[in-house]
């Protein structure tokens, strides 16, 4: 029996850089895509933030829009749609309108969270924690919305019906994994920042899956943060960046991406504060040897079908290396999986 690949693929916050401007950054953000599909990523996903000075990625289904139009094959989505801030409805609009412009490739990731501030939820949508609590009857409205069968009834989406869009349940606790197995859909989860849950989702997700028309087995997706460099040390002084912005997002910072620095003992310090360093637990840097040995040892861990990674770096020549890099430690981690199922 041929042992599946090991898919990966990429999450993008357009995180702003110090001294760049919105426009630059989702330029930006389509060259990473361009690159994601030269090394055969699966699929490219935008999350969702609001009232962020510095996180471009308010707008998803527009910037799906835009990586759609000028790629030509990598999978677009939502990582994720956050349900709570939208009418069902508008969604299936606006992903039935996307596949029927780029048929086979888009994605729909739906999440519970408001991926903004409580204050900025309500003005979002002012029955916002109404919504949260039916998060599950909302995937069940979209659903139906996709679904062909939809066009006998009054409420209608008609460039949706039949639509070739999956859906993915995305969570960052354990409550979306019992949803998600119980519907029968693909799960991701958010480990590149809440790390804590992870290996229990995982366990209860696969544990109550229940077979479905859309998936006949459990498929799940990690998220991981990765920086890849020439060498240990090159990664270490671009991951400075990353731990100034969690320690940011801790203080309730709102400085951009800053530029890499030595690691020093003081940013070595701002590591290892429990709460950063819980948050930035499933972070792989390093050179290409010493990622690819540890992203091994975190599928034997977990066994997930699929890696999709955050590249959080202040310059895009270092993240489009770093997505070549990691493309090629996934090509190597494959082709040997391969050779060893061929020699049992």
């Amino acid at each position: 029996m041929k042992t599946p690949n090991t898919s990966y693929s990429i999450l993008e916050l357009s995180i702003v850089s110090k001294g760049q401007t919105f426009k630059e950054t989702l330029n930006n953000s389509l060259a990473l895509a361009k690159e994601a599909e030269k090394q055969n990523y699966k699929r490219y996903w935008f999350a969702e933030h609001h009232n962020s000075d510095n996180v471009a990625s308010s707008a998803t289904s527009v910037l799906i829009g835009y990586v759609a139009e000028n790629t030509e094959k990598i999978r677009v989505g939502s990582g994720g749609i956050m349900l709570p801030n939208h009418a069902p409805l508008i969604i299936a609009e606006q992903f039935g309108t996307l596949a029927q412009l780029y048929p086979n490739r888009i994605d729909l990731g739906l999440g519970r969270a408001p991926g903004t501030d409580q204050e900025t939820a309500r003005e979002i949508r002012s029955d916002f924690m109404q919504a949260a609590h039916s998060f599950p009857r909302e995937v069940e409205k979209i659903q139906q919305y996709f679904s062909a069968e939809n066009m006998i009834s009054k409420v209608r989406v008609p460039i949706a019906e039949g639509a070739e869009v999956p859906i993915y349940i995305l969570g960052s606790s354990t409550d979306s994994a019992h949803l998600a197995a119980k519907k029968g859909l693909p799960y991701a989860f958010a480990s590149h920042f809440a790390s804590t849950h992870l290996h229990h989702a995982l366990q209860i997700y696969k544990k109550e899956f229940q077979p479905s028309h859309f998936l006949d087995k459990a498929y799940t997706i990690a998220g991981i943060n990765a920086i890849v460099a020439d060498t240990d040390e090159e990664a270490q002084s671009l991951f400075t960046s990353l731990i100034k912005m969690f320690v940011g997002v801790l203080t309730g910072g709102r400085e951009p991406l800053q530029p890499p620095a030595e690691m020093n003992e003081e940013i070595q310090g701002m590591y290892n504060h429990p709460a950063v360093n819980q948050m930035l637990k499933y972070s792989f840097v390093g050179s290409k040897e010493t990622v690819k040995r540890e992203i091994q040892d975190f599928l034997r861990d977990t066994e997930v079908d699929e890696l999709i990674v955050v590249s959080t770096m202040y310059n895009l020549e270092d993240r489009l290396k770093s997505t070549r890099l990691f493309g090629e430690i996934m090509i190597e981690i494959n082709t040997e999986k391969h050779r060893l199922s061929q020699a049992k």
